[in-house]
């Protein structure tokens, strides 16, 4: 179909105005798409802003950690060399004190030694001092009969005081030395007694007894008609004494002038007894 021009004109401006319709309506979407965009772009630019806090907030709470962290561990290296210097120290004290505790266990141990060693040398010493005991009680039983029970009860108790340890060492030295003392003494001696005397027929008299040393005992009584001297007689092996009294003149006259001396009857001089009169005259 043929159209006119005027025709044409009217089509022309129907499809003009339809374009500008629809692309009014295309600018008004984008406009639209536009404004949602920016909110968005607003949106995402106040999100990234926190964030941006937010990092940097952890930024520094990160770099107060790193602070925190590198302070602790500064004082946990410190803390270290400190406890490493005192256990450093604490070792040399033990190894201090462990040597001087091994030397106190040595000076202990040596102590000990030397007290054993003591007790040992003392518990020796009583030996040896009980058996000089017992051999001078031996010799006491054998000597003189002159207050012999005295002498030997003395020597007899040191010797149980020893044996049982009543007595220590130097206890049982003091008194076996006394008791020795006393015996050199008894040996030295000249005494005279005024004592009961029973004669060898059973005779009971009163005797003036002169000892001399331990080897002359005599007697003589109070009348001055019986006199005698003691004699040391040996029987199986055992030692016993008996008085003599069948004296001749000589012995006789010896032993008086003895007593008067002593007595102070005579002047102060020297006696000679004779031979026959001592212990171990007769033997």
């Amino acid at each position: 179909m043929m159209m006119n021009g005027k025709d044409k004109m009217l089509n022309f401006r129907s499809f003009t105005l339809i374009a500008w319709v629809f692309a009014s309506v295309s600018f008004a979407d984008v406009d639209s798409d536009i404004r949602d965009l920016q909110l968005q772009k607003e949106t995402l630019q106040g999100e990234i802003q926190k964030l941006n806090v937010q990092i940097s907030a952890t930024d520094s709470m990160i770099k107060v950690d790193d602070k925190r962290f590198k302070t602790l561990q500064e004082r946990f290296k410190a803390d270290s060399e400190r406890r490493k210097a005192e256990i450093d120290s604490l070792n040399v004290k033990i190894r201090n004190v462990a040597s001087q505790l091994q030397a106190e266990r040595s000076k202990q141990a040596l102590a000990k030694n030397r007290s054993e060693n003591v007790k040992a040398k003392r518990k020796a010493l009583s030996e040896a001092l009980f058996v000089l005991s017992k051999q001078l009680e031996a010799q006491i039983g054998q000597t003189l009969p002159w207050e012999r029970d005295v002498r030997l009860d003395r020597a007899k108790a040191l010797s149980r005081d020893l044996e049982s340890g009543n007595a220590s060492a130097e206890e049982g030295f003091s008194r076996l030395k006394a008791l020795i003392a006393e015996e050199i003494k008894f040996g030295d001696e000249v005494a005279i007694i005024h004592s009961p005397l029973t004669r060898k027929n059973g005779e009971l008299i009163n005797a003036q007894i002169l000892r001399i040393g331990n080897q002359w005992m005599v007697y003589g009584d109070d009348n001055g008609t019986v006199y005698g001297s003691l004699v040391r007689k040996m029987h199986d092996g055992k030692i016993s004494y008996e008085w003599n009294e069948d004296l001749n003149l000589q012995e006789r006259s010896a032993v008086k002038f003895a007593l008067d001396v002593k007595q102070a009857k005579k002047p102060p001089q020297m006696v000679t007894l004779p031979v026959s009169l001592s212990i171990l005259g007769r033997e």
